[in-house]
């Protein structure tokens, strides 16, 4: 029997060699084919569906693929790539709901003006040559020159700059330009006058995507702005799922870092070719994200983030070379990453506090960053809380029949009317495939308005309308009929698709109710709630109401600010001043442990019903609630 098979992959029609007993998703992911796979390979979310022309080339059902698929889908062909192993040559069909498309990524939030004045400054000298009665080393030639220009004290050189310096100086006539670090460091010396070139670069690092801006650090204009689905993905959708991986062998969490750094070379290219700015022009790289992946950037072994008491490796500001990462700017250009605050509470939220200046405004505020797990900030200038919330990977697809990401296809908005008719938008007005968070949010929200489901969430089947159905023993509720969408298959709301929604909307509920009572507020008194994050940026804020996923406050009072994290990471790099708020945001913050708290299992299990167990908690709800 030959050692290696053939595998062709259609319709991209990529084929690739690979071991007798490589599972589909290995070898797609060996040619860069994306398959979606919320649960990283692990059989868990069904979602890596693929159609094999010749069953008899791969190994046997396995019980997770017997428990995704049904009977009449193996009769058709139908394997989970993470489950079926290759023993001979095939063809592989990825249809479109199994691929991973390009994704609606927010990539602007809100940003607040500062005062320029980034740590990498530039200074333009002309060094007297030397001669038999000025024999001054090269580099305290350097260093006197610039004392007469401005006062430094201590201040050092990068290593791999005084290698240079005799043929750099030399080669330019001793005209030269001096690039500096924090005021204390030379971290360039180029020939001639280039101080009109000074750039930086802020990046965004998600759980599923990441985002840059290439930043002019004379004006404070962002030139360019990139964006990329973070490549980690491959090895899990979820945080939790990436640390198991990184904490399996040693060599994984390598791998992690390898994907996140090739991540950000790659929109660090885009930007530069985009805007024609040389790379090694970029001095200083600022970084955010959660905790997991702040510790995946610098290589540190996340593992104990993920084990109660929840510790991380380092809270304060790191400052690393470039070249020690392998980021592609100037070799010793500096990568700041910005301080934590705890366990899940990362850089990224950080920078949400920071650009939305709840820190510095005595409004009272509640900020929520919605995502896999989900940060929530109450207070002002006088104290801020904060806690996370495991809201889940429900609001990304995972664990939705029909769920998905926000890419080209999703539904992203749902209406029901009097009658039960549904109407849709979808991402890029194509044909539907599947429903992304802020539909999943809609569609609850009207089924309850319309009396389809009730408080508990529970199915009214006294409801006579053909969309609410009974399928394989499982009541839905269908959204769009087979002949609307581009797989022909009915795109429909499960009743366990809305305990997953009612499970994931408690614990972020609960998250700021605690923090509201912990804070001796009410939640009457809060002055705004900003909602931040990429899929924050999407929902209704009516729907996300009536669900009881945020405060029952008038919706004029709800803001969505979009990308903080990253607007947050430009200002720290525009601003010392705003990175010494950033380090004062992380001492000063008193972070919840929500688990600890003994009134949390109450608050969530409260939280469950739609909007409220506790109905005087949303009284603008009221007239829904007595109509249903």
């Amino acid at each position: 029997m030959a050692s290696a098979v053939m595998v062709t992959f259609e319709p991209e029609g990529r084929k690739v060699n690979v071991p007798i007993g490589t599972t589909i998703f290995q070898a797609a992911r060996e040619v860069g084919i994306g398959i979606r796979s919320e649960c990283g390979g692990k059989g868990l979310c069904g979602k890596c569906r693929v159609i094999v022309k010749s069953p008899e080339a791969l190994s046997d059902l396995t019980e997770a693929e017997r428990k995704h698929l049904s009977k009449s889908e193996t009769e058709s062909g139908y394997r989970l790539a993470c489950q079926a192993k290759i023993l001979g040559n095939v063809t592989v069909i990825i249809p479109p709901e199994s691929k991973l498309a390009i994704r609606k990524i927010q990539v602007i939030g809100m940003e607040r003006s500062v005062k320029l004045n980034p740590a990498v400054k530039k200074l333009h000298v002309i060094l007297p040559r030397p001669t038999l009665s000025d024999v001054r080393p090269d580099y305290e030639r350097l260093i006197d020159a610039l004392s007469d220009i401005t006062n430094f004290n201590d201040i050092e050189v990068d290593y791999e700059v005084l290698k240079r310096l005799p043929d750099v100086i030399r080669g330019s006539s001793f005209d030269v330009t001096v690039t500096i670090w924090g005021n204390r460091r030379i971290i360039s010396v180029e020939p001639k006058d280039t101080t009109n070139e000074l750039f930086g670069f802020a990046v965004d690092i998600g759980t599923s995507k990441i985002v840059g801006y290439l930043v002019d650090l004379i004006t404070g204009e962002t030139l360019e702005i990139s964006s990329v689905e973070n490549p980690q993905i491959m090895y899990g959708e979820d945080i939790m799922t990436r640390i198991t991986f990184a904490t399996a062998k040693p060599e994984n969490l390598k791998i992690l870092q390898k994907l996140v750094i090739d991540a950000i070379n790659k929109i660090l290219d885009e930007t530069c070719r985009r805007a024609k700015v040389n790379p090694r022009r970029i001095y200083e790289v600022v970084a955010v994200g959660n905790t997991a992946m702040h510790h995946f950037l610098l290589g540190i072994q996340p593992k104990y983030t993920a084990l109660s008491p929840y510790v991380p490796a380092v809270k304060r500001q790191i400052n690393v070379k470039a070249r020690e990462l392998n980021i592609n700017i100037n070799p010793s250009g500096i990568i700041t990453v910005l301080p934590i605050i705890a366990g899940f509470v990362g850089a990224d939220a950080v920078a949400d506090v920071l650009a939305t200046g709840i820190c510095e405004s005595d409004e009272l505020s509640l900020l929520v960053d919605i995502g896999t797990n989900t940060e929530v900030f109450v207070g002002n200038s006088e104290e801020l809380l904060s806690c996370s919330c495991a809201s889940g990977p429900a609001f990304e697809g995972m664990h939705i029949k029909h769920g998905m990401k926000a890419v080209t296809g999703a539904i992203e908005r749902v209406s029901i009317d009097t009658n039960f008719e549904v109407e849709y938008e979808t991402i890029g007005n194509a044909k539907p495939v599947g429903l992304c968070g802020s539909a999943m949010i809609d569609a609850v929200a009207e089924m309850f308005k319309r009396g389809i489901i009730d408080q508990r969430g529970g199915f009214n089947r006294r409801i006579e309308t053909p969309r609410l159905r009974e399928n394989d023993g499982e009541v839905e509720f269908v959204i769009a009929w087979g002949h609307e969408t581009a797989t022909g298959k009915e795109i429909t709301v499960t009743q366990k698709d809305i305990r997953e929604i009612q499970l994931a909307k408690a614990a972020i509920y609960a998250g700021c109710s605690i923090l509201i009572k912990r804070k001796n507020v009410k939640e009457k008194d809060l002055d705004r709630v900003l909602v931040a994050g990429a899929f924050g940026n999407y929902i209704n804020p009516e729907s996300a109401k009536v669900l009881g996923l945020l405060p029952d406050v008038p919706v004029g009072r709800i803001k969505f600010v979009g990308n903080t994290a990253i607007a947050g990471a430009k200002m720290a790099l525009l601003s010392e001043d705003a990175r010494r708020k950033a380090n004062a945001i992380s001492r000063k913050i008193r972070y919840l442990e929500l688990a600890a708290d003994p009134s949390f299992k109450e608050e969530f299990l409260k939280a469950t019903f739609i909007p409220h167990k506790d109905l005087n908690r949303f009284p603008s709800i009221r007239s829904i609630i007595r109509s249903v």
